[in-house]
């Protein structure tokens, strides 16, 4: 064997980096109070583990692990303590407004799918910074800490992280399971903004060189995709190109790891060896290159991490030291969880630290197997790389996403030896495009190929029928994936059972795939509501009990979307549409009911912003002939099967206001149906949600349509207050604002809520009982 040769495993520093990540874990989200406990606990244990077991090895391992654990915990707590004491909290706490000078940590991240009011998908985006003063003065803050800014897309994408700037908007709670201080919503462009660092400047310049040479040569595809495998700039790839990648498991690829730290090193020491240089020299190098590329694509917490698991790759891919890369995977652990905590809760960190385990506990043993079975060296390593990462990762996908990629592997394969020579192309084009374009150019030219081949595997395998299978997302799922892998992994050992399962694996895909094409009967027979499955927004529909016929709150993003969920339902007639509030995945869909259906009066809240939507809609209803209706608090509607009660907007929020206060400002109704109460909320925030506990409405319901997509700025106590049986999240798959919020799911699963969502189901249809039939998928099809 050349680099996989199996050696026994150095497990010592293991355990106290499982340890200092789950104390943090813990304290991350179940409070620092908790990480205090563990902190006090750990400090108290050590002393007597020295008197009882200090001598012997086992205590001394031992005393390391509640040491590490300890600081861990303790650091933790501090941090949480001081994010949730600081006065912007506060603030957030009531939805208040604030003037904060920020220091951004990286550039503006588009968001996808139109929402906040924006008209196309790109108009918002996300910018992570450090806060720096408070106030129209700009005082020093009380403490520095880490913000989120959600913020126009056009006059914010020129920025880039070093930049300094003042803003105004309204604060709100930042997600759970971080030590974010505040999130902040802005409308408005940046103030006061300062020129970044030289070197910041530099590497924004290089990256544009390499956008602007790969536009020049390339299809637009392979030009969007070579910035993502070079830098992890994913802005210019197509949407339908990025949903092949991630169900031909390939997403991986557009994302910075350790693998691209690991090319570009691997290719610097490779060239030095063949010109003769020696180990200094070449370590010399690998570690300028590696530093380099760090840069290149910028110094955030996740290319930082990146940066230490490409060091442990290329140690051991390169040297050959698979017995010193788990202890430095270890310590690497330790080190970047210490520092920055809020590691132990980022997916890509997971993934990254088991995928390099992956590679350096069973990679080899793997590969040594293969070979002894006649399987050369080189097609060995090839062959168990993308598996052994494929089975140490795919618990943590199916716990996140809820799916499994059977064609993974094989695209991995497929793809993975083109992977690094056009990696290593686009960093050369990188480098050389300022110095001369043509030499750029004609990188990215030798490239080309190798792009199309990724994009074809990555197409090819998309399309395979059954490529993707759904399973139980969550803890319990990958909990449950993870038992039945290691339970396949030992039952593999026998020649016996791997012929059965052979043809059980085969059998099933044979059965399951024309069955998960079957489409189950639609609409369900006595259905009373259906949550349309629009995407990033809402669209719901509710039956009058007359034949045909239906009210509709809300119309989505899409007027074809829209237009499908009614003619599915055998919609003929509307006599009212209810437009919550006039954000864009919440109105834009409405052509898709009035140019189809006879449609009563359209009825809308007292806020008439964003102007541009409240254009739309009056020109739309001119062409139509359909009456506009203001909606107010106290307002009653009846059908033979259906009543609406208008219960807000209530307090400020019910007066005309700015286009910023429109979630609160969003139409609450309360529907009796035939399936019960139905509490509809729209977009309503803290703010919103506080006025409407203060009016001592009746908010009881037994289905709730979650507010704002499941966000996170949703009041537990609002939650309880409603005390729905069934709860529809209406949330578009993969819609980069992080909807729904892991702390509402938990709030909605520790009540005893059954959780619902769009993203998941398909469209929704909730029946007497209450109970919910989805539409589609019958093996995802709940009946209750």
């Amino acid at each position: 064997m050349s680099a996989l040769r199996p050696q026994p495993l150095d497990l010592r520093l293991a355990p106290a980096a499982l340890a200092v990540w789950a104390v943090t874990l813990a304290g991350l989200l179940l409070g620092w109070v908790v990480a205090a406990v563990v902190a006090v606990l750990a400090l108290v244990a050590v002393p007597v583990l020295w008197a009882v077991a200090g001598s012997r090895r086992w205590g001394r391992s031992l005393l390391v692990v509640l040491v590490l654990a300890g600081i861990a915990a303790a650091g933790t707590a501090q941090r949480g303590r001081a994010a949730e004491d600081h006065p912007l909290r506060g603030l957030a706490e009531r939805g208040g407004r604030a003037v904060v000078g920020v220091e951004l940590t990286d550039a503006p991240v588009p968001l996808r799918g139109g929402s906040y009011g924006a008209r196309r998908a790109q108009d918002r985006s996300l910018v992570r910074a450090e806060l720096r003063s408070l106030g129209q003065a700009g005082r020093r803050a009380p403490s520095h800490g880490a913000v989120v800014l959600l913020v126009p897309s056009a006059s914010w994408r020129d920025l880039i992280a070093g930049q300094r700037v003042l803003v105004e908007g309204r604060v709100v709670p930042p997600r759970s399971g971080e030590l974010t201080i505040a999130a902040v919503q802005v409308r408005g462009p940046p103030h006061g903004v300062t020129a970044p660092p030289g070197w910041q400047r530099t590497a924004e310049e290089l990256r544009e060189g390499l956008r602007v040479a790969a536009t020049a040569v390339l299809e637009p595809a392979a030009a969007g995709l070579l910035p993502g495998l070079v830098v992890g700039d994913t802005g210019r790839l197509p949407a339908e190109v990025e949903a092949d990648f991630r169900t031909a498991g390939l997403a991986h690829l557009t994302a910075v790891s350790g693998a691209n730290l690991a090319i570009v090193c691997g290719a610097a020491l490779l060239l030095l060896r063949l010109v003769g240089a020696g180990p200094v020299v070449s370590a010399l190098a690998a570690g300028a290159a590696l530093a380099g590329f760090v840069v290149l694509a910028g110094p955030e917490p996740s290319v930082l991490r990146a940066a230490v698991m490409g060091a442990i790759t290329l140690l051991a891919l390169v040297l050959g030291r698979e017995r010193s890369a788990l202890p430095a995977l270890s310590a690497s652990v330790v080190g970047l969880v210490l520092v920055v905590p809020e590691l132990a809760t980022s997916l890509g960190f997971a993934l990254s630290v088991a995928a390099t385990a992956g590679l350096v506990v069973l990679a080899p043993a793997w590969a040594a197997a293969l070979h002894r079975r006649g399987v050369p060296p080189g097609p060995a390593e090839v062959l168990v790389v993308p598996l052994a990462a494929q089975v140490v990762t795919a618990p943590l996908i199916a716990a996140f996403s809820g799916e499994i990629s059977l064609v993974s592997v094989v695209a991995n394969l497929l793809a993975g030896p083109v992977v690094a020579p056009a990696t290593v192309l686009g960093v050369l084009a990188t480098v050389l495009h300022p110095v001369a374009g043509w030499l750029g150019e004609f990188c990215v030219l030798l490239a080309a190929p190798e792009l199309a081949w990724v994009l074809a595997v990555a197409e090819h395998a998309a399309a395979v029928p059954g490529a993707v299978l759904d399973w139980p997302s969550g803890l319990s799922g990958g909990l449950l994936l993870a038992g039945l892998t290691v339970v396949l992994l030992v039952a593999l050992r026998f020649r016996r059972v791997r012929g059965l399962l052979v043809v059980g694996v085969l059998g099933a895909w044979i059965v399951l795939v024309p069955v998960r094409g079957a489409v189950a009967p639609w609409p369900p027979a006595g259905w009373a509501v259906v949550a349309c499955d629009v995407g990033q927004g809402d669209g719901l529909v509710l039956a009058t009990g007359r034949p045909a016929e239906a009210v509709v709150v809300d119309t989505g993003p899409d007027p074809a979307l829209m237009g499908e969920c009614l003619r599915r339902l055998g919609v003929r007639r509307v006599p009212l549409v209810v437009l919550t509030h006039l954000h864009a995945d919440h109105v834009s869909g409405l052509a898709g009911v009035v140019r189809e259906h006879p449609v009563g009066a359209i009825g809308i809240g007292p806020l008439r912003e964003p102007a541009w939507a409240m254009r739309e809609i009056a020109a739309l209803a001119r062409g139509h002939r359909v009456p506009v209706l203001e909606l107010v608090a106290g307002q009653r509607t009846r059908w033979p099967h259906l009543v609406l009660d208008v219960l807000g907007p209530r307090g400020e929020f019910a007066l005309t206001g700015s286009a910023e206060a429109a979630n609160d400002a969003s139409v609450v109704l309360m529907a009796t149906t035939r399936a019960g109460r139905v509490l509809l909320t729209g977009d309503v925030e803290l703010p919103g949600q506080s006025g409407l506990l203060a009016s001592e409405a009746d908010l009881r319901a037994d289905v709730l349509k979650v507010p704002h997509h499941g966000s996170r700025y949703t009041a537990p106590r609002f939650l309880r207050a409603v005390g729905a049986r069934v709860a529809l999240v209406s949330v578009g798959d993969d819609n980069g604002y992080g909807h729904p919020s892991p702390l509402i799911l938990g709030e909605l699963r520790r009540a005893a809520t059954a959780v619902r969502r769009t993203d998941l189901e398909g469209d929704i249809a909730v029946l007497p009982g209450p109970r919910t039939v989805s539409r589609g998928d019958p093996l995802r099809a709940d009946h209750r």
